[in-house]
């Protein structure tokens, strides 16, 4: 469907699973242009009213939507700046040798069980939740419930109701842990981001609140994702799983290329025009919705040679699947130590690692943001 927009509708209105009319942006010179233009706005709060939206949005899940990745400078700016000073390359760096920890607990476990296994369940989500957790400092025993919040509030199949109770819940959850923080802190991002200054500014109780709610959803969603559509990925490419089995140092560009592959993302974070802007021919009026389909710009043939084949080895700089511009992913590096423990671990362990069911019977989440599946089963042995 992308290779069909990108030759003959590249820019093009839809609908979403909503009910709600965007312009759907396919072809990567547009979309990678379209994400650092500043015409394109974030801050629907400030910029739109409920009737630009022709949906209703709920009030706490708007509350929770407020952070820098819905913002634009200056606001933006200062937030981003915050966050900088607590989420360092040092502290991302130190948390290496816990990821290793974290993955050899989970692959011994995989191994002393059964034959065959459900991956997400086993690994890709217990390793991309506990990773983010014990970052930002929320307590691991408390994912399952932060898997339940995240599924409902990304589905496009859930009522109101149910997208309300997820968003208050996890509104409750977090004004109790900042003000818990706020009296007693800790060695943990949330810590860090409360004593982070600038200026003598610092982050406010809802801007921590909304920043935990981003660093959790983006943290955890965009690694299980890529773990277990990266694995789909190298278990029906077969050569490209031999040649990485064989040659452990194309693992960083692997992991690349599996992020431009597999697109743990459909599309950026939707933004909308300030103004009239014309994207590649087509003039999208003001006040209009406009969504960044990387996925498809990852699968341009015009940026990436054989877009659609798979290549271990391929140099996939240049991919958006982490963004580009101001809001490109703070957390890219960390998902790049990550998945390369992630696919390391799972190809030194179980050499014979196969589907363990048709390709086809494969289920994947109903959401227009996330490209993930709902399960993959594997065998081991």
């Amino acid at each position: 469907m992308f290779a069909r927009l990108r030759s003959s509708a590249p820019v093009t209105p839809v609908i979403t699973p909503e009910g709600v009319r965007v312009w759907l942006v396919t072809r990567y010179e547009d979309v990678r242009a379209a994400l650092a233009d500043p015409r394109l706005a974030k801050d629907w709060v400030t910029h739109m009213t409920p009737e630009d939206f022709d949906i209703n949005v709920d009030p706490v899940q708007a509350y929770l939507d407020q952070h820098m990745l819905n913002l634009d400078p200056p606001d933006h700016t200062r937030l981003r700046r915050l966050v900088v000073k607590a989420f360092t390359p040092r502290r991302t760096a130190g948390l290496r040798p816990r990821i290793l920890d974290i993955t050899a607990g989970l692959v011994d476990a995989m191994a002393d069980g059964p034959d065959e296994t459900e991956l997400i369940e086993a690994f890709a989500f217990p390793l991309s939740v506990t990773v983010i957790c014990e970052l930002i400092g929320i307590p691991v025993g408390d994912r399952e419930s932060f898997r339940e919040w995240s599924d409902t509030l990304l589905s496009s199949r859930g009522t109101r109701e149910e997208t309300r109770a997820a968003a208050v819940a996890m509104y409750e959850y977090f004004t109790h842990l900042v003000a818990e923080r706020r009296r007693s802190s800790a060695d943990d991002l949330l810590s860090a981001l409360i004593a982070a200054r600038d200026s003598g500014d610092s982050l406010t109780e809802h801007e921590l609140l909304s920043m935990m709610f981003l660093l959790l959803v983006a943290g955890h969603e965009t690694m299980l994702n890529l773990i277990a559509g990266g694995v789909l990925a190298l278990l029906t490419h077969p050569a490209e799983l031999r040649r990485l089995r064989d040659d452990r140092s194309l693992l960083p560009s692997a992991v690349e290329e599996l992020l431009r592959y597999a697109n743990p993302l459909n599309h950026a974070t939707e933004r909308f025009t300030l103004e009239p802007v014309t994207i590649g021919g087509a003039t999208i009026p003001a006040k209009e919705w406009v969504m960044l389909a990387t996925s498809s710009a990852n699968r341009d043939p015009s940026r990436f040679a054989e877009a659609d084949r798979l290549d271990v080895g391929r140099d996939a700089a240049g991919h958006v699947g982490f963004g580009h511009g101001i809001h490109y992913c703070l957390g890219a590096p960390l998902a790049r130590i990550e998945g390369e423990i992630a696919f390391g671990a799972l190809l030194s362990r179980f050499p014979a690692l196969a589907l363990a069911v048709p390709e086809s019977s494969l289920r994947w989440r109903s959401s227009s943001l996330i490209h993930g599946l709902e399960n993959l089963p594997v065998r081991l042995r």
